[in-house]
């Protein structure tokens, strides 16, 4: 049997709206990055760009645990001597809410051009409002944050 390899035909890209507000930072970025990647799809291949367009709503309402907010640094280089900037999560999210969502999710996807081309389909917006009311018409339902709230709502021992 020879071994299947998705072709730019057999790719359907659908359209996914993932409600931000409350959600753990790293938790939601990576159920972000398994839908831009394609891996909930039987077709997935790790070489083809298989995934979906996400859109991210509430981005300004997304929560981290600990101590994140003060002890996260993000860290960046102009390549100048004494060129370091280094603001904190709370800096960053502050000024520009999005950045701290695309910046997550950019560290789970490959980082080469595939997870670049990948990372175009992420849009994420601060407040409930996106201008991608056409192409989500048909979107897919929001999973929960935790799989184990799918498990013990479907199963039943008796």
């Amino acid at each position: 049997m020879k071994t299947y390899s998705p072709r730019a035909e057999d790719i359907k890209r659908e359209w996914w709206v993932i409600d931000a507000g409350g959600k753990t930072l790293g938790r939601m970025a990576s159920q972000v990055a398994n839908l831009l990647m394609g891996k909930h799809k039987p077709i997935y291949a790790p070489h083809i760009d298989t995934g979906d367009y996400v859109v991210v709503i509430n981005a300004a309402k997304v929560r981290v645990t600990g101590r994140k907010a003060e002890q996260k640094i993000y860290y960046r280089h102009s390549g100048y001597p004494g060129g370091l900037k280094s603001p904190t999560f709370k800096e960053v999210f502050s000024k520009h809410p999005t950045r701290v969502i695309e910046y997550a999710v950019r560290g789970m996807l490959p980082k080469n051009r595939l997870g670049r081309a990948m990372l175009k389909k992420l849009k994420v917006y601060p407040g409930s409002e996106y201008p991608h009311h056409a192409q989500t018409s048909f979107c897919h339902p929001e999973r929960s944050e935790g799989s184990k709230d799918l498990k013990d709502s479907s199963r039943s021992l008796s």
